[in-house]
């Protein structure tokens, strides 16, 4: 029932119209904001812990509530590019154009800092980075509370990213003042961070807007594909260590470009944990599932491997429900690198404990 309230004697979870969210619900969350307290919020990637960016404590609560290394920078979210001037110092040509073409929506660039905005939003850095969220909620959250929300991904840090507000609570329970439940994000990973102050522009994290889709404005456009310290330096883009987005439980990605070949090292792999008695995750498409027949697997299938939105969607939700099954080893494969078959990748790389590359020739 819209607008119920879930009670616990710290966290409460206010259900909205993801669609179109009561304005009393949002004014109470808005108030939240600009008291200093901590907001789980939907944006159409996955769910955010949102704090005001202009105010150094409630920043601090962010890390303090996800056990976040404060090297590790945030992202703050604007209600409209009207409002990049609070937090960016400086707006070149090749960022407003991104931002007409791609806002509100899954795109984050990197601009030079505010002076007036706390370092701590940044790691430190001269630079911050900026979207303008395109999820209802998420926009009536930033409009009512009048002023720039920091938040990255409202879950505990280094594990798996929330797409629900049953997920944030699980992670977040006692430690933040409010989820605000709207429902499911459309997308389901993470947004895409563009670094424009280089040439030529370079993706520090690969996300809800595709490679194919900023080279057709800009033309070539690198990818990040190395690893980051662990954030034994600031970082330039939140999502850039080498081990994140992770379950608990060992995960294995395979990677190949024969998808036949990719199943079937997966099935001997997943059958030799078997006759060893340990309990098999498999993490699945759903044309994955005859090459298993017979092994006896938890599965959760998360789409269609024609459906690069559809996997992405419930990509995080599946590792989640593995996690929690109790199994000893959790098995996926990747789905490509083109469009959103790259963000997929990436979060799954992550991820995994250990990468398996298999040649078409096995």
């Amino acid at each position: 029932m819209k607008g119920d309230r879930i009670n616990d004697p710290m966290t409460r979870i206010l259900i909205v119209n993801p669609q179109a969210p009561e304005p009393e619900l949002i004014a109470e969350a808005a108030g939240v904001i600009r008291a200093g307290g901590l907001v789980a919020f939907p944006t159409e990637t996955v769910y955010g812990l949102g704090a005001n960016a202009l105010n150094a404590e409630a920043v601090a609560g962010i890390f303090t509530a996800k056990d976040r290394p404060s090297q590790d920078p945030l992202i703050v979210h604007l209600a409209s590019v009207a409002d990049l001037p609070q937090v960016v110092g400086d707006i070149s040509e090749i960022a407003r154009r991104l931002a007409e073409a791609f806002w509100p929506g899954p795109l984050t660039i990197i601009m030079p800092r505010h002076d007036d905005l706390p370092r701590g939003v940044s790691a430190g850095l001269d630079t911050v980075a900026v979207r303008v969220p395109s999820h209802p909620v998420a926009r009536a959250l930033l409009q009512a509370a009048g002023v720039p929300i920091a938040a990255p991904s409202a879950n505990r840090f280094g594990f798996t990213s929330p797409t629900s507000a049953q997920h944030v609570y699980a992670d977040l329970n006692g430690r933040i003042e409010m989820i605000l439940d709207g429902g499911s994000p459309t997308i389901g990973v993470e947004s895409t961070v563009l670094d424009v102050s280089v040439q030529p522009a370079r993706i520090l994290r690969p996300g809800g807007v595709s490679r194919e889709a900023l080279e057709e404005m800009l033309g070539t456009v690198e990818v990040f594909d190395g690893a980051a310290a662990e954030a034994e330096q600031p970082l330039p883009s939140p999502g850039m260590m080498s081990r994140h987005y992770a379950p608990r439980t060992p995960m294995i990605l395979f990677q190949g470009t024969n998808t036949q070949a990719v199943l079937w090292r997966m099935r001997e792999e997943a059958a030799t944990y078997v006759r060893q008695g340990q309990r098999v995750g498999l993490l699945a498409a759903q044309e994955d599932l005859p090459v298993f027949a017979g092994v006896e697997l938890t599965v959760r299938t998360i789409g269609s491997e024609a459906d690069a939105l559809q996997i992405a969607r419930h990509l995080y939700a599946g590792l989640r429900d593995l996690d929690e099954a109790g199994m000893d080893v959790i098995l996926a494969h990747d789905f490509g690198e083109e469009g959103l078959g790259l963000a997929i990748l990436d979060r799954l790389r992550r991820a995994s404990s250990r990468v398996v590359k298999v040649t078409s020739g096995e």
